[in-house]
């Protein structure tokens, strides 16, 4: 029965595009949990395919120039989020780096989520799951969700913002929809609310009575 598990799964990664990433779960019907993983721990000891993290492999993407590529950890991320049917929207200064108010690549990966809490290592990086309330994923819009996550990273009443970063949050805020804007600051924290609406929303009153 192991062998036959092996060579059906070693059949079925075969039909797999390069790039793919690989759970164990991925496999069930194929045999028992003990033998697809150990399954898969000798097709990666084989380096038919590489472990990314523990129950997380990959099927190698081969580029003529760089060789062997590796799959981005917001990839891995939300193929994590997926496989287990869960939400995930970015916190802390990966909120700041994908609003693009850091230029810095977070090696440590930070999500919300309303699953379990959850830490992967990568290679060098991490990604890190925490459980948070229903609140936060109540929020609709692409935008001012994730501004609010980067400003609870920032924290507005501790720290004074620069001008440069103060103008791309407005410039940000101008581009969501005004009614998703309005819904979320409901959610928010009273320090971010009033943080937006000292700086944006103040400002967009007073150009609107002139």
């Amino acid at each position: 029965m192991v062998g036959s598990t092996h060579s059906r799964i070693e059949r079925k990664i075969g039909q797999l595009k390069p790039g793919s990433l690989i759970f164990p779960a991925d496999f069930r019907g194929m045999g028992s949990d003990v033998a697809i993983k150990n399954a898969l721990s000798r097709l990666a000891k084989n380096e038919k395919i590489e472990r990314l993290a523990h129950g997380i492999y990959y099927l190698a993407q081969e580029d003529p120039k760089f060789g062997k590529l590796l799959p981005s950890l917001e990839k891995i991320a939300e193929a994590v989020a997926r496989h287990e049917h869960i939400k995930i929207k970015p916190a802390g200064a990966y909120a700041l780096h994908r609003l693009g108010l850091s230029t810095q690549v977070p090696m440590k990966q930070v999500y919300i989520t309303n699953g379990l809490p959850k830490r992967l290592k990568v290679g060098k990086g991490t990604i890190i799951f925490k459980s948070t309330t229903a609140k936060k994923f109540a929020m609709k819009g692409a935008i001012s969700s994730l501004v609010i996550q980067a400003l609870e990273e920032i924290d507005p009443t501790d720290m004074i913002l620069d001008r440069e970063l103060s103008d791309k949050i407005t410039d940000l805020l101008s581009k969501e929809n005004p009614k998703l804007l309005q819904h979320d600051l409901k959610l928010a924290p009273s320090r971010i609310s009033d943080f937006i609406f000292k700086s944006y929303l103040k400002d967009q009153s007073s150009h609107k009575a002139k």
